[in-house]
């Protein structure tokens, strides 16, 4: 092993930061599709910073993320079957910080589609895909674990500001890959 090779503890520790924040966003859907405060309170940081993206409204603050899910209108999208469907996390870390890039997916029962029957699956009237996001997470080593200190989304449309965002992730994970292989 050369000396720039990382220890058994580090790798150990690496590896257990990436499983707790694949733990972490995995928790994310729940709290949207849920409006559970106890859980938004156990994912972000007190001075959390959630974009939207233009035309939607974001919120700063662990208490106006309380108050985003918190509204009659976000009760209404939970009551029509709102699935936030998230993708696995491509994670960069560093230290007691991290950045993550992920897809999700907002997923609506369609009550206007046609049956749709799946062998041993059952009938479904089908579902719409409402719109498919780019996210990139910050997030925090804090006392009690890892925490979402800011999340921006960005609607993959083809437009520049996501595919910037999705291609730098890759360059970032392509950097890795090539120290790794030093």
């Amino acid at each position: 092993m050369s000396e720039t090779s990382p220890s058994v503890e580090a790798r150990l520790q690496a590896i257990e930061d990436r499983l707790a924040i694949y733990n972490l966003l995995a928790t994310h859907p729940l709290s949207a599709d849920t409006g559970e405060q106890a859980l938004i309170d156990a994912i972000y940081t007190d001075d959390v910073v959630f974009d939207r993206g233009a035309g939607l409204e974001g919120a700063r603050g662990r208490e106006a993320m309380v108050q985003l899910v918190s509204r009659h209108e976000h009760h209404a999208a939970i009551a029509g079957g709102l699935a936030h469907f998230g993708s696995l996390p491509l994670v960069d870390l560093d230290g007691d910080t991290a950045v993550a890039v992920s897809y999700l997916a907002l997923i609506t029962p369609d009550p206007h589609g046609e049956p749709w029957e799946l062998a041993n699956h059952g009938t479904s009237q089908a579902y719409r895909i409402h719109r498919v996001l780019a996210n990139r997470w910050t997030l925090e080593r804090c006392g009690d674990g890892w925490r979402i200190a800011s999340r921006t989304l960005l609607p993959t449309d083809g437009s520049g500001p996501a595919l910037d965002l999705l291609r730098e992730a890759g360059a970032s994970y392509l950097q890795t890959v090539k120290a790794r292989q030093r």
